[in-house]
């Protein structure tokens, strides 16, 4: 096993040299290097599927944890990630990303959640442009224009079996629709431009994300109650026809994520991309792990790395919560108006130069809807309850409890308590007639 990792610490190093870093005498090395091509090496199918922009992650956390965001789908960021998270935000967001991809290639994003009870909604864009040009063979330029991909995405989840002790099982919905254009290009005869030429390339289509997302309580080592600790997730992504004989990036997901300590996250997400088009042309399974860290209540430093065939992905990134955000991991969940997420990423590449991009998002709180007030206002009568029921003042308790259950019946200590002083009003009611009778 030492073995093994030293040698996968040894390729990314010296990924990023550039071509020829990995070149073997196939004489005397050749079995060794096709060994380590096999695990290591590019995927020969990777690339084959269309519309890039659906394996860019949109940004944010997301980003920052090496896209294993699946099972922690704790903000705006979600959207591309796990269309069940939408029902689980405890605040609604609008988000917007921008992305340095590579070279003069930008991508940007907008986002925006909202949850009713247990049904989330959710709705978000992505565009992704480079300028496009083209020259003759004396230097004149014969076309010009911006080849673009652009995305839009509607999320719909609601959250099934939810009780006190059960934080419920989410199943959420993307209906997603991607328009590809190409600029017009010259003649490959004539050299002159060809009118409709790109239109010809241009494609559109739908897809669907469908995913699943639980949360649980495992080996928590803080207090707080209304957070789960755990969380699963399952996810199948870009569910659709080919377009134009190309198969699209279909990625099924498993993912989990587990928080020990109120300040400490681990992520970890296995990814299995699928080409509907042809199985055998299917790109290798890969996985990503992310790590968070809470330094103090406004600033998070987050980090990953991806481990895929033919590259090694590792970001770095942060969070600073502006104007009076301050995440609450206990009962209410962040509270403030402003979040700024900063990711910079490296991409260790087998055969290519490393690249390296930035990336960041805004994203603004738009209030939980007095979902925290109510928690608290549940709490609070409850609390009141059992004072009132400690000093025999039955009555009292009962209707704290009642008005406890109005807010939240879900609230199963309310429910419980309720029960037993209803049981002491009943026997203390009995012994007042028994009494009446003795005399």
């Amino acid at each position: 096993m030492k073995k093994r990792c030293y040698i996968a610490l040894f390729l990314c190093f010296f990924s990023g040299a550039g071509t020829g870093a990995l070149d073997f005498d196939s004489d005397a090395y050749g079995d060794i290097a096709a060994y380590l091509d096999a695990i290591y090496g590019a995927d020969d199918n990777a690339g084959l599927t269309a519309f890039p922009l659906l394996n860019i992650p949109i940004g944010g956390r997301a980003e920052a944890l090496a896209s294993s965001f699946g099972a922690v789908a704790d903000d705006a960021s979600f959207l591309e990630c796990n269309p069940a998270a939408s029902s689980r935000l405890d605040r609604s967001e609008l988000a917007f990303f921008h992305n340095n991809w590579i070279a003069d290639t930008k991508i940007e994003g907008l986002v925006f959640t909202y949850r009713i009870g247990n049904l989330g909604l959710a709705a978000g864009a992505r565009w992704l442009y480079t300028p496009f040009s083209e020259y003759d063979i004396l230097g004149n330029r014969v076309s010009k224009g911006y080849y673009s991909e652009a995305e839009t995405i509607l999320n719909g989840s609601y959250n099934f079996f939810p009780d006190y002790n059960f934080s419920g099982l989410s199943l959420g919905l993307n209906l997603k629709g991607a328009f590809r254009f190409v600029p017009d290009f010259a003649d490959s005869e004539s050299g002159k431009p060809s009118s409709g030429s790109g239109w010809e390339q241009s494609a559109a289509m739908m897809m669907a994300d469908i995913g699943l997302l639980t949360r649980f309580d495992l080996l928590k080592f803080y207090r707080a109650r209304r957070e789960k600790n755990s969380s699963l997730s399952l996810v199948i992504r870009n569910i659709g026809p080919p377009v134009r004989g190309e198969g699209l990036p279909t990625t099924i997901t498993a993912a989990l994520a587990y928080k020990p300590i109120r300040t400490l996250l681990f992520s970890f997400d296995f990814f299995l991309p699928l080409n509907l088009e042809n199985i055998k042309l299917s790109e290798k399974p890969y996985w990503a792990l992310g790590l968070a860290v809470d330094l103090t209540g406004f600033l998070t430093m987050q980090g990953g790395i991806r481990m895929k065939n033919g590259s090694c992905r590792l970001v770095l990134g942060s969070t600073l919560n502006i104007t009076g955000w301050n995440r609450e991991t206990g009962n209410t969940g962040s509270s403030g108006n402003l979040a700024l997420d900063i990711n910079y990423s490296v991409d260790m590449l087998t055969r290519i130069q490393m690249l390296s991009r930035l990336s960041m998002a805004i994203r603004v709180d738009l209030g939980d809807q007095g979902r925290a007030a109510k928690a608290d206002k549940v709490d609070a009568l409850y609390l009141e309850g059992l004072d009132a029921y400690a000093l025999n003042r039955y009555e009292e308790a009962r209707e704290c409890w009642k008005q406890a259950l109005e807010l939240d019946s879900r609230y199963l200590p309310a429910a419980l308590g309720l029960a037993v002083v209803e049981e002491a009003l009943a026997l203390q009611r009995r012994m007042e007639t028994l009494q009446q009778l003795d005399f």
